[in-house]
């Protein structure tokens, strides 16, 4: 069993083709449980966020459990999955943890150094622990994942640029958003950093309009706690926002254009920046076509960081990567020492049995044996037996880990005689209790 990577981001897809697969958080679940029913997917993890969707599967075959996440995604998007092809990029085994660490790290992000895919990933694996799609492979790999995203921000200082695709389109808004009004639609995580983001600007005064009005009334008490204005609005009463407003942000992940040309009342002479960070979108086409109205969208954001670059500097973006290739290579060294683990486990048990059998045996030769010298034969034979073991079993660990092009298990197994199923049942108990957690 291995990891597949399969996805589509910013830089392999059109944003009409991420809109069409983007996964809703009410969907999630329904779409994880397909991938787990598939022929060749054992577990998964889908990532869903605006400018990439993923699946990470643990599958039998490369082939087979391509063509399974391939089907899952294009009945998502109601596409032909050979339509599909042309936007997927595709990892396997140590390329799907190079490309899993990076993500997590903000390297394969629109804005280079991003903090929030670390949540996005904890998210993301949340919600697939909840639905019973996270075994033992997909746990130990997510848990290294968020460690390695956290080591590489600490120590190359990425998350102190705080750059986001947030700050960008703010950026793209306004040079200066001193004392002007903004309204946000959408209370949910970006909602939250939008309303920090503009705390951090100077904005003047904040309106907050969300589906469950209870979440906009919490974000706009928190920003009336850090000493600015703020208000919840009703989603029916955004046009009255919007009259007040110099900048709207909209992040709602919902499936329809929640912010339209009749949101928008005649702003005479007066300019109006909205900033629309939903995948799929959520400001109508024909807003950016009204007067005084200026539309910044994940494309304008992808233009912008193309055109100037990263704020990272190529030593932070090098030493980032370093610590990334680093920690693939001591993960992959790892699972080769965890996967020929269960057969010396197994191969101990044989020597027990044997020493166990040939103890019997003695028993039945010499039955008037004093019990005393019985039990220091037995510990002698036995200290005997784990000497000659210890350093082969505590070497081939060691091989294991340092290279791939060995099947050290299978050796093992071929020169011990022991059984294929041996391994199976040994690591089969712990298997079990890890899931049952």
């Amino acid at each position: 069993m291995s990891v597949l990577a399969v996805g589509l981001s910013h830089r392999s897809a059109e944003l009409n083709t991420l809109e069409r697969v983007a996964v809703p958080a009410t969907d999630v679940t329904k779409v994880l449980h397909e991938l787990q029913q598939a022929e060749h997917v054992s577990e998964a993890i889908l990532v869903s966020t605006c400018n990439r969707i993923e699946v990470y599967a643990v599958v039998e075959t490369f082939h087979g459990g391509l063509n399974d996440v391939s089907d899952v995604l294009a009945r998502q998007a109601g596409m032909l999955p050979a339509d599909l092809y042309d936007s997927l990029y595709v990892h396997y085994a140590g390329a799907a943890i190079e490309h899993l660490f990076s993500v997590t790290s903000g390297l394969d992000s629109m804005v280079v150094g991003e903090t929030q895919i670390l949540g996005q990933i904890r998210s993301a694996y949340a919600t697939a622990r909840d639905a019973g799609t996270v075994g033992r492979t997909l746990h130990e790999l997510i848990q290294t994942t968020l460690r390695v995203g956290k080591r590489v921000h600490t120590e190359t200082g990425l998350d102190q640029l705080g750059a986001s695709v947030v700050s960008e389109a703010l950026r793209a808004a306004s040079p200066d958003l001193t004392g002007k009004h903004a309204l946000i639609i959408g209370a949910g995580s970006m909602g939250a950093l939008t309303a920090s983001h503009l705390r951090k600007s100077g904005i003047g005064e904040l309106a907050i309009a969300n589906r469950t009005e209870a979440r906009a009334a919490r974000l706009a008490a928190a920003s009336v706690e850090q000493g600015v204005p703020a208000k919840a609005v009703q989603m029916s009463g955004i046009a009255a926002a919007v009259a007040e407003a110099d900048v709207v942000v909209c992040s709602t992940g919902a499936q329809e254009a929640v912010f339209t040309t009749a949101h928008v009342p005649a702003r005479a002479g007066r300019p109006l920046v909205v900033c629309d960070l939903g995948l799929p979108r959520d400001v109508e086409h024909d807003v950016a076509g009204l007067a005084d109205v200026t539309v910044v969208d994940l494309e304008t954001i992808q233009r912008r960081m193309r055109d100037k670059g990263t704020p990272t500097t190529d030593r932070q973006t090098a030493k980032a990567t370093g610590i990334v290739l680093d920690e693939v290579r001591e993960y992959l060294a790892g699972q080769r020492s965890a996967e020929v683990t269960p057969t010396v486990t197994a191969l101990r048990r044989r020597a027990a049995e044997v020493v166990d059998a040939e103890l019997l045996r003695l028993d039945n030769r010499l039955p008037d044996l004093e019990a005393g010298v019985r039990e220091e034969v037995g510990r002698t034979v036995r200290r005997v037996v784990d000497k000659l073991l210890h350093a082969p079993t505590v070497r081939v660990k060691q091989l294991a880990a340092e290279t791939a092009d060995t099947d050290y298990a299978n050796a093992l197994r071929e020169l011990f005689c022991l059984d294929p199923q041996a391994p199976a049942a040994v690591a089969s108990p712990t298997a079990t209790k890890d899931s049952d957690q």
